[in-house]
C-alpha cells in the first residue's frame, strides 16, 4: 500500500536576514525527530527563504516613481509598494482598483510580484521574492542531501482562492513528462505533463497555511519518481504556448 506522509518541523524561530536555513531545517528536523529517507522532500515557505536573504524593504526607504504614482492611483495602492512592485516586474498585466496583476522578473504571473506586508514583524516593510529560488533551492538541497521546494500562494484565473505552488526547486522533476508512458489499458500518454513540484507544493501548504500557523518547512515522505530533476523555471509556459497572453 502506497503512504504519502506530511510532517510540519516544529519550534522553527523566526527567521532573520543572514539565518542559515539549512541549520534552523536541520534544527527542525532533529526537535521531530525525522532522519531524512531517500524518498523524502523538503517544501519550504517562500517566506523564510526571502526573510534569510534580506529581502526585506521598508518602504520609508521607496521613492515612487511617476509611472508608480499613476500605477498606484488607478489600483488604490501605495505609491511606495506599487514602485516595488514595478521594479520587480517585466510588465503589467491586469490593473484595476484592489488588484495589480504582473509578470515577474523571474516569468511568474502573479499578483503584486508576490510582494507581501504580512506576518514579516516589521511594521512599514515589504518582503520581495528570493532573488533566485531555483538556485536557492539548489544550494538547500546540497547542504541537506534531499530534493527541495520554495512554495508561494498563487491565484489562478480561472479559479478562486490560492493554491502553494514551486516557485523554486531542485533534486526532482518540477515538471514530470507522462507521454509515450502506457494508460491502465496500455493505450500511450500523448499530452500528459505533471507539474509535479506544484502538486507536491499544494499539499504541503496545507500544513504551512495562509495565517497564522507557523508552519514554514514540511517534510514529505512516501514520494516517487522515475525522471531526471529539473528546476521549477521548466513550470512556465513558453510564449510560443501561452494561447491567453
Amino acid at each position: 500500500m502506497q503512504r504519502l506522509e506530511l510532517h510540519a518541523l516544529p519550534g522553527l524561530p523566526m527567521v532573520q536576514a543572514g539565518d542559515d536555513l539549512a541549520s534552523l531545517i536541520e534544527a527542525g528536523l532533529g526537535r521531530a525527530n525525522l532522519v531524512l529517507q531517500p524518498d523524502d522532500v523538503l517544501v519550504l515557505a517562500q517566506k523564510i527563504v526571502s526573510k534569510a536573504e534580506g529581502r526585506s524593504v521598508a518602504l520609508a526607504s521607496v521613492t515612487p516613481s511617476a509611472e508608480a504614482r499613476a500605477l498606484a492611483e488607478r489600483v488604490q495602492k501605495d505609491p511606495r509598494f506599487v514602485e516595488l512592485v514595478l521594479s520587480e516586474s517585466q510588465r503589467v498585466v491586469r490593473a484595476r482598483p484592489g488588484l495589480l496583476i504582473v509578470q515577474h522578473r523571474l516569468g511568474f504571473v502573479m499578483a503584486n510580484a508576490g510582494i507581501d506586508q504580512s506576518n514579516l514583524g516589521q511594521e512599514g516593510h515589504a518582503l520581495l521574492l528570493p532573488r533566485d529560488p531555483d538556485c536557492t533551492a539548489a544550494g538547500l538541497s546540497a547542504r541537506l542531501g534531499c530534493p527541495v521546494i520554495i512554495t508561494d500562494s498563487f491565484g489562478r484565473a480561472w479559479r478562486r482562492g490560492t493554491v502553494g505552488v514551486a516557485i523554486g526547486a531542485a533534486g526532482l522533476p518540477a515538471l514530470w513528462d507522462l507521454r509515450g508512458r502506457p494508460d491502465l489499458f496500455g493505450r500511450s500518454l500523448q499530452v500528459s505533463i505533471s507539474g509535479f513540484a506544484d502538486e507536491i507544493a499544494a499539499a504541503a501548504s496545507l500544513l504551512q497555511g495562509q495565517g497564522a500557523e507557523a508552519q514554514p518547512a514540511v517534510l514529505v515522505r512516501g514520494l516517487a519518481w522515475d525522471a531526471p530533476p529539473n528546476p521549477a523555471a521548466e513550470l512556465l509556459r513558453p510564449e510560443a504556448e501561452d494561447l491567453f497572453r
